[in-house]
C-alpha cells in the first residue's frame, strides 16, 4: 500500500510538471463597491461554484489555472439572478477582458478581449445580446447568433455557444455538424465537442440515406416511403393538434399542386393519438395526396423516433435516390428549394 501511494504521488508530481499555466485578468465597470464575483467550474455536467473574488479598487480580478486542456469557467455576480460571464482559457494563454455591468438588461457585456480568439468570439456574442436588447430587436437574436457561429466554426468557443440552440437542435443540426467537423480533430476530448458529436449521432443529416417508413394509412393499409423512390419526397411530420402545422398546411398544399406533375410527392406522418381527429384534419385542410400514415402513438411515433423528431412541424426532403436533401424546410425556404429542383 505504501509503495502504491509513493507511485501515485510521483506520477501526480510528474504530470503536474507538464500542466500549462493560463492567466485571466478581468476588469469590471459599473459594479457597486464590495460586489463579489463567483467563480464556477464544470462538474458533473453543471457549473459549480468553487471560489469567490472581490475586485480591487479598479474593479479588477485575476486568476490562474494549471491545465493540460482548455479551462471553462463561469464568472457571475453574487446577487439574486446575477448575470454570468463564460470564460474559455487555453493552456498558456494570457487573457485580458474589460466588462461593463448593465443592470437594466442584467448583462455582463465584454467591451475588450485580448489574448484569445475564443474570448474575442464571446465578446461578439455578448455585444449582440446587448445591442439587440437595447434596441428591442430580440426577434433577430437567433439569426444573428447563427450567422456569427457559422462564420467561426473552428473557434472552440463555438462548441459552447451553439448550445444556445439546444432546444431547437433539429433546425440547427447542420450548424452543429459544421462546428463539430471543424473542431473534432483538434479537440476530440473537449466536453462541448463531444456533446455535439453525441447529439449528431442520433440525427439524420443531408447526404444520408433516408430510412424506410412503413405505417398504416387511415384505412389500415400499409404504406412505405420506399415505394416513392424515384420521386422528390417531402416527409412531413405533423398532427391535427399542432397549430403551426395547420397554419403551414395551405403552403404545403399549394406546393404539392404546383410540383406534383413534375415528380413531387408528400409522405405525411401524423403524431396524432385520435384516428378521427387525424382524418378530420386531412379533410378539413384538403391534404389530397394519398400517402398519410400514423401509428397513433403521439410522441412515441416509431417514425418520429427513427428520424429524431422532437418538435413539429418538421420536414425531411428526400431526393429520387433516397438520400436526404434537406431538413426542416418550410414556407419560403421550402418553396425556393423546390423551385431550384424543378425549375432550374
Amino acid at each position: 500500500m505504501k509503495r502504491l501511494f509513493i507511485i501515485i504521488t510521483v506520477l501526480a508530481t510528474s504530470l503536474a510538471a507538464y500542466a500549462q499555466k493560463s492567466d485571466l485578468s478581468c476588469t469590471f465597470r459599473g459594479l457597486e463597491n464590495g460586489t463579489r464575483i463567483i467563480v464556477s467550474e464544470p462538474q458533473g455536467g453543471r457549473l459549480i461554484a468553487v471560489d469567490t473574488l472581490v475586485p480591487d479598487k479598479n474593479g479588477r480580478i485575476t486568476l490562474s489555472r494549471y491545465s493540460y486542456s482548455p479551462s471553462f469557467l463561469g464568472l457571475s455576480l453574487m446577487k439574486a439572478n446575477g448575470p454570468m460571464l463564460h470564460v474559455l482559457l487555453l493552456p498558456k494563454e494570457n487573457v485580458s477582458l474589460e466588462v461593463d455591468y448593465m443592470p437594466a438588461f442584467n448583462l455582463l457585456n465584454i467591451t475588450s478581449a485580448k489574448g484569445s480568439d475564443n474570448m474575442a468570439l464571446y465578446k461578439s456574442y455578448t455585444n449582440l445580446l446587448t445591442e439587440l436588447k437595447q434596441n428591442q430587436h430580440t426577434n433577430l437574436l437567433d439569426s444573428r447568433i447563427e450567422a456569427l457561429l457559422d462564420a467561426n466554426p473552428g473557434v472552440l468557443m463555438s462548441a459552447f455557444l451553439v448550445t444556445y440552440f439546444e432546444t431547437s437542435f433539429e433546425q440547427h443540426a447542420a450548424l452543429y455538424k459544421k462546428i463539430r467537423d471543424a473542431l473534432i480533430s483538434k479537440w476530440p476530448n473537449d466536453e462541448f465537442v463531444k456533446h455535439l458529436d453525441s447529439r449528431l449521432s442520433s440525427v439524420l443529416l443531408p447526404g444520408m440515406d433516408a430510412p424506410d417508413i412503413e405505417l398504416p394509412d387511415p384505412d389500415g393499409n400499409l404504406r412505405r416511403l420506399s415505394d416513392l423512390r424515384g420521386h422528390v419526397v417531402l416527409i412531413d411530420f405533423w398532427a391535427s393538434w399542432c397549430g403551426p402545422c395547420r397554419m403551414e398546411n395551405p403552403n404545403v398544399v399549394r406546393l404539392y399542386n404546383q410540383y406534383h406533375g413534375k415528380g413531387f410527392e408528400i409522405f405525411s406522418v401524423s403524431l396524432d393519438k385520435s384516428h378521427d381527429s387525424w382524418v378530420k384534419a386531412i379533410n378539413d385542410d384538403h391534404l389530397s395526396w394519398p400517402n398519410h400514415v400514423s401509428d397513433l402513438k403521439y410522441w412515441s411515433s416509431a417514425a418520429g423516433r427513427l428520424y429524431g423528431i422532437s418538435s413539429i412541424p418538421s420536414t425531411v426532403l428526400v431526393g429520387p435516390d433516397g438520400k436526404i436533401l434537406a431538413r426542416n424546410l418550410r414556407g419560403r425556404d421550402l418553396e425556393n428549394k423546390l423551385k431550384e429542383i424543378f425549375e432550374q
